[in-house]
């Protein structure tokens, strides 16, 4: 047993835990959960847990449905809320997947992210990712169909618009903290109801699963102070969608990859080459970092979302930014992606998009002009003719730039990839049947 289990192990007895929930992801990005008595760890550390993976989204067909949840001891945090008698009584692990002959699970999204991590460790890099993380607070949810109500009525920056969101943040804030994740900023957004919370940068793999955690924890936060958290990308149709703009970095060893102090935006040979194939590759990931039929409603022209394909520097209408915060600070350059939105598959995310960076970098792809246009002006045709791409304006359009993609297929693995199109086709293919309440508004009283 390594020093890690022997950790959990002495933090369960000396804390009185009585339930640990091991963690892990499906393909859609699900949490997933079995508890486990104390004195069940030593055997799931040496042996893992079992179960059917036939039941999981996209894990496994049912005559290949045996598979096991490996605790990874790294990942241990008790949870800060949940006490009995005043004392914290249970905890969390991530799992990893695997196969009953201890092979790893193809269809762990976990594994997924770990596998392209690695190739990324052979090119000599460590990528770091830092999340900005927006959501709604609602004063209610419903399944009806009807539109939510914010829980205030704030704006950007607002500091005492309504008493919730304030002590809402405070209370997420101090909750994640206790769990060892950092916490940079938060701030009400743009939005009524809608708030940010930026996490402090890590490996991809760890900010994967705070990503994870953090969806879990603002819900459970927010029940308990009288409202509820979405994640859905556009809930109200006049009101700006939340995103999950992602700063990205390379390093080698203790060097950032991607600074140049000689160049006029400090933005190495490979940062620019990183950018290049993100931006060459953008249409290709979209399904994986806009996932949802109702991701596409936030990436429309006169949103605050991107919806060209292009890079820019102080641009917030550009796909990708280079922020200049800190000039001259070899540590903070980084490029923001902004298109990604806050109810992607983090695992996969990062993955797509890391896989696509490294292309560039591996091909020594070049970088086009910066733009300085407000491209969230300009029409298709004017777009077309400045000669910028677009972003699919749909998830059907953005599957079939998915499937016609070697990177993903690669990256993703064959399962995963044909799960992740064959479901969201479904998807699709279930939404377009719908007649919506704008049809039946415009469309019953005239024709």
């Amino acid at each position: 047993m390594d020093r890690q289990q022997e950790f959990v192990l002495r933090t369960l007895e000396e804390r009185d835990i009585r339930f640990v929930r091991l963690w892990f992801t499906d393909v859609l990005g699900f949490l997933k959960s079995v508890a486990v008595a104390p004195a069940e760890l030593e055997g799931a550390f040496a042996e893992g847990i079992g179960f059917d993976g036939s039941a999981i989204e996209g894990f496994a067909r049912v005559y290949e449905s045996d598979m096991v949840a490996k605790p990874d001891p790294a990942t241990f945090q008790v949870l800060p809320w949940e006490t009995a008698d005043g004392q914290l009584y249970s905890a969390r692990m991530f799992c990893d997947i695997t196969m009953p002959d201890g092979s790893p699970c193809w269809s762990d999204p976990r594994h997924v992210l770990r596998r392209t991590l690695s190739k990324a460790s052979e090119a000599g890099f460590t990528c770091y990712v830092h999340p900005e993380i927006e959501f709604f607070l609602l004063s209610k949810l419903t399944n009806d169909g009807t539109e939510p109500e914010p829980a205030d009525n704030g704006g950007y920056f607002d500091q005492a618009s309504h008493d919730t969101a304030p002590h809402f943040r405070r209370h997420a804030i101090e909750a994640l903290e206790a769990m060892g994740i950092s916490v940079e900023f938060s701030h009400h957004e743009g939005a009524p109801g809608q708030q940010e919370i930026d996490l402090r940068y890590a490996d991809a793999l760890t900010m994967a699963d705070n990503v994870m955690t953090f969806r879990y924890v603002v819900k459970e936060v927010a029940i308990k102070d009288g409202v509820r958290a979405s994640f859905m990308p556009k809930p109200f149709s006049d009101q700006p969608g939340s995103g999950m703009h992602t700063h990205v970095s390379l390093f080698e060893g203790d060097r950032n990859a991607f600074y140049d102090s000689e160049d006029p935006y400090e933005l190495s040979g490979t940062g620019k080459a990183f950018v290049a194939g993100l931006l060459k590759h953008a249409r290709e990931i979209s399904a994986v970092t806009n996932q949802w039929v109702n991701s596409y409603k936030r990436l429309i022209v006169g949103g605050e979302a991107p919806t060209a394909v292009c890079w820019g520097h102080a641009n917030r209408s550009a796909l990708v930014r280079v922020p200049m915060y800190s000039p001259g600070k070899a540590s903070s350059r980084r490029v923001e992606i902004r298109s990604i939105d806050s109810a992607c598959n983090p695992y996969l995310a990062y993955a797509v998009v890391l896989a696509a960076g490294l292309k560039g970098v591996r091909e020594g792809y070049e970088l086009a002009p910066p733009t300085e246009d407000d491209v969230w002006s300009l029409t298709e045709t004017e777009r077309r003719a400045a000669g910028y791409d677009s972003l699919p304006q749909n998830l059907t359009e953005a599957l079939t730039a998915m499937e016609n993609s070697e990177l993903l297929a690669e990256t993703l693995g064959e399962g995963v990839f044909d799960y992740f199109l064959r479901n969201k086709r479904a998807e699709w293919d279930a939404y377009r049947r719908q007649v919506t309440p704008y049809e039946l508004r415009t469309y019953l009283p005239m024709l």
